[in-house]
């Protein structure tokens, strides 16, 4: 089993940024795809980002692109996801997950292990 921890959530203004970064508790993880998650209340689960194992590939989905980055370093085991120009439909339980089968991204149905998550409010 895999062990992640989220971090760096809070509350931040409209146009502020974050950097969320996500801990492994196995160095096995980082030699996996990894992919950042959000949950906001009623609402499903989405996907936002992932990166294969060596960060050579990113993947974004529309509504962050361009504002959000998304990295890892290897050698500390941690995800990070870097936020800026936030806007209030950021607001969300942020999670990260990892694709224990593959090292690039290629499904969203294909992460688990989920982290217990961190807060992200964007409001004035």
């Amino acid at each position: 089993q895999v062990q992640l921890i989220e971090s760096g959530g809070g509350l931040v203004q409209p146009g502020g940024s974050l950097r969320l970064s996500c801990a492994a508790s196995r160095r096995t993880v980082t030699n996996k795809a990894m992919a950042w998650f959000r949950q906001a209340p009623g609402k499903e689960r989405e996907f936002v980002s992932a990166i294969s194992w060596n960060g050579a590939n990113t993947y974004y989905i529309d509504a962050v692109r361009e504002r959000f980055k998304v990295s890892r370093d290897n050698a500390k085991s941690t995800l990070y996801l870097q936020m800026n120009g936030l806007k209030a439909e950021d607001t969300a339980v942020y999670y990260c997950a990892v694709d224990l089968q593959n090292t690039d991204y290629v499904a969203p149905g294909l992460f688990g292990s989920w982290g217990q998550g961190t807060q992200v409010t964007v409001s004035s």
